[in-house]
């Protein structure tokens, strides 16, 4: 033991370890800056920003370097990547749900081959939400979703695969051209009790990472921006935006978007609420996003037959 007191005590513990030091101020960087990492080559910095939570592992991987090294340098290094993980996430997981709200909305892709919609629109009528989105409504299976939602939800629209439900009248119900040759979102305006409130539902382009062409969002990153000047000349005073994204409140692709809207989930949300995959949620791409309107409490449902988890979050108006 006075061995190992004595080798942290030597003058080499400051200069050992530089590499795993150098590695922790890149990481915390990468943090700090993560909407300047070049999307030039294989859209890296929306990638990193899809999964940016998951970096943080690389911290603990550090440590048991640093300490294998026996570096005071790099453990001292270590308390930038840190702060820089508990100031983007840290809120998070302290978790900031409240109680009541006016208005509960919910959004779920419901995947196009679902095998049992049935039992998604069971696990969705018992959700409690006021309004739903559904995405990926297949020809095949809207019939099910229509009839099955129709006690709970006596107004509806879908238009494409995207279809809106919901407890309170809807008055103009339009298309939302985000400019991808067919149908993917749509607006309405709810006549809640407390007033009225402009719901917008829409699925972007899906995403894929390939070996050659890296992480390919070109369509998506269109329609996002396509979402946001819809948005952006939207006059109602408060709106709610509920769908599948493709993408996470960190990726700088859908600014055009965030940059006008906050999220149910980062406000009042408790965790991270992952959304995708089901079987093992890694990024929340499926979105509820407000402007003019306060969230309580966000949430994620159990899986209800996709291989997306559906989102909840209760406003008030």
């Amino acid at each position: 033991m006075s061995r190992l007191r004595g080798r942290w005590r030597s003058p080499g513990i400051w200069r050992r370890g530089l590499v795993p030091a150098v590695v922790a101020v890149l990481l915390a960087l990468a943090f700090f800056w993560h909407a300047r990492i070049p999307n030039a080559i294989g859209n890296l910095g929306s990638l990193w920003e899809t999964f940016l939570p998951w970096g943080g592992l690389l911290v603990p991987v550090l440590f048991v370097w640093a300490l294998l090294r026996r570096s005071a340098t790099a453990l001292a290094a270590l308390v930038l990547p840190v702060v820089a993980w508990v100031g983007l996430f840290g809120g998070l997981v302290g978790g900031g749900s409240g109680a009541g709200g006016d208005v509960t909305v919910a959004t779920h892709n419901v995947d196009a081959e679902n095998l049992d919609p049935a039992g998604t629109v069971r696990s969705l009528a018992a959700s409690g939400a006021d309004v739903l989105a559904l995405e990926e409504v297949s020809d095949a299976r809207a019939d099910a979703y229509e009839k099955g939602l129709r006690s709970a939800y006596p107004h509806h629209k879908l238009i494409g695969t995207v279809g809106l439900w919901s407890k309170y009248p809807m008055t103009d119900v339009r298309e939302v051209d985000i400019e991808m040759g067919w149908p993917r979102a749509l607006r309405a305006t709810v006549h809640t009790p407390q007033g009225k409130l402009a719901v917008y539902a829409a699925h972007l382009p899906s995403v894929r990472v390939e070996f050659r062409s890296g992480f390919t969002a070109g369509q998506r990153d269109g329609s996002a921006q396509a979402l946001g000047r819809a948005i952006s000349h939207e006059k109602a005073g408060r709106v709610v935006l509920l769908g599948d994204l493709n993408g996470t409140m960190n990726d700088r692709a859908l600014a055009p978007i965030t940059s006008q809207m906050r999220s149910a989930q980062g406000a009042a949300g408790d965790g991270f609420g992952f959304s995708w995959p089901a079987a093992f949620p890694m990024a929340r791409i499926d979105q509820i996003m407000v402007k003019g309107v306060e969230p309580e409490s966000a949430w994620t449902l159990d899986a209800a037959g996709s291989d997306h988890l559906p989102i909840a979050a209760s406003i008030t108006l």
